[in-house]
């Protein structure tokens, strides 16, 4: 069993009008079926695409694989909000691309009763990826990159010429994103002031904050992180022997945070990153699907016998 923690709802970005949902939807479905996937957190948003109750009409078509996570933005969604998405249907929450730290007392009344509904959060930690990956590739040598930049730069257009019209850019075609305000750091503030409130990190932290990540997980008990963010984390993982050692495998559970057709390979590295840390088939089960499964309310906890 293997549960996916970190699975978007398939939004075309290039095409936001895009109406092909059900379609998605469903190849999304069975991407995550043909890799072994039996549960998957499905994000979806009412930032932009879909309005969270729109998009619920698309997870239910596959209940018995989604568990609707609703993306949000802390800076306007109340606490009535956030009771009515549970009582729709929302079981967990996203929160990425914030306007202040991800501790900031303004969105502590929106935790407070993510504790109280016991909706895990899933907080996006470190740079927002996405367009071009520098590390592997360039526009100078890659046509693919070029052309992707030049896309980049037609959507910023737009935006300028259409601001709040659903575009993923903002305020004159820029994005008000920084990582500074996304930081494993933040969780631990909002651990102490929430005891019970489950969250997740995603990408093991982020890169640059493994560190951070790894003591934060060390110290408090309802904060995991997860192993998505592509070959670069899961490469870190085992080089910066992270997984099992600077971060318990009781504490870690994956996600795919990818493409479509990207998911197969994900769950291949996954296990390979099991043989490469020497896991045991407990300890790698535990990654795979059981730490989620307790986060999400779906399996008991288990305690040690005295």
């Amino acid at each position: 069993m293997l549960w996916d923690v970190h699975c978007h709802f398939p939004f075309n970005w290039e095409n936001p009008d895009d109406p092909q949902y059900e379609q998605a939807v469903d190849a999304r479905a069975d991407a995550l079926r043909d890799a072994g996937v039996t549960r998957a957190s499905l994000l979806c948003s009412g930032r932009f695409g879909l309005t969270h109750d729109d998009a619920l009409t698309y997870a239910r078509r596959h209940e018995d694989l989604f568990l609707p996570s609703a993306q949000l933005d802390p800076e306007d969604t109340t606490p009535q909000e956030l009771r009515r998405l549970h009582e729709i249907g929302y079981r967990g929450i996203k929160i990425s691309g914030v306007r202040r730290p991800y501790d900031d007392y303004k969105y502590f009344p929106l935790y407070q009763t993510a504790e109280e509904l016991q909706m895990p959060i899933l907080f996006h930690l470190g740079v927002i990826g996405g367009g071009i990956d520098y590390q592997i590739t360039h526009p100078r040598r890659d046509p693919r990159a070029a052309q992707s930049i030049r896309r980049q730069r037609e959507m910023a257009e737009e935006a300028r010429k259409n601001p709040g019209g659903g575009s993923p850019f903002r305020r004159g075609g820029m994005r008000d994103i920084s990582a500074t305000r996304m930081k494993p750091f933040h969780l631990d503030t909002i651990a102490n002031n929430f005891p019970e409130l489950r969250m997740i990190g995603a990408h093991l932290g982020g890169t640059g904050n493994y560190d951070e990540a790894a003591s934060v997980a060390r110290w408090r008990h309802n904060v995991y992180f997860d192993l998505s963010g592509g070959e670069t984390i899961e490469r870190h993982a085992i080089e910066r022997r992270i997984v099992g050692h600077e971060i318990g495998v009781e504490k870690l559970i994956w996600g795919s945070d990818c493409g479509t057709d990207e998911i197969g390979d994900h769950a291949i590295r996954l296990e390979q990153i099991f043989e490469q840390a020497k896991l045991t088939e407990d300890e790698s089960d535990r990654i795979r699907y059981w730490n989620a499964a307790e986060l999400f309310g779906e399996a008991e906890p288990t305690l040690a016998a005295e």
